[in-house]
């Protein structure tokens, strides 16, 4: 089996990154190991995914830029389009604890015959769609 197991996104700072994901996306924090010279292996996950090494389960690999062309990058990573897609098996209630958690979205939901759908931005205004499938 093959699959993707993480996908790096380019921070400014690896704390507020962590307390972004954790604490309003709802996400976990998986490792957070020191590989010195400042240097972090940070690993956040949605909540209640499993373990991406036995289910394919992908997590976000959070990297501190490291010069000019990487800082450039932060929130900008996929051109201005949706790059990351967070399903839910409950819009209305994560639609609702991420706008309380302060998260800014750029639409109101809308209803499509592909599921309830609203695009959001991530600390670094990448954006996101909320999405729970029909």
């Amino acid at each position: 089996m093959s699959y993707i197991a993480l996908v790096t996104l380019v921070v400014d700072d690896y704390d507020k990154a962590i307390a972004f994901y954790t604490d309003a996306l709802g996400f976990e924090l998986v490792e957070d190991t020191d590989r010195g010279a400042g240097s972090r292996w940070v690993v956040v996950r949605p909540r209640g995914a499993a373990d991406g090494a036995d289910t394919g389960s992908t997590g976000l690999l959070l990297a501190r830029a490291k010069d000019d062309a990487q800082r450039a990058s932060i929130g900008a990573q996929t051109g201005g389009r949706v790059g990351f897609f967070l399903h839910t098996e409950d819009f209305a209630r994560d639609h609702a604890r991420m706008l309380a958690a302060g998260v800014r979205f750029l639409e109101e939901p809308r209803h499509e015959p592909y599921g309830s759908v609203a695009v959001f931005e991530d600390l670094y205004g990448n954006r996101w769609d909320l999405l729970q499938p029909a």
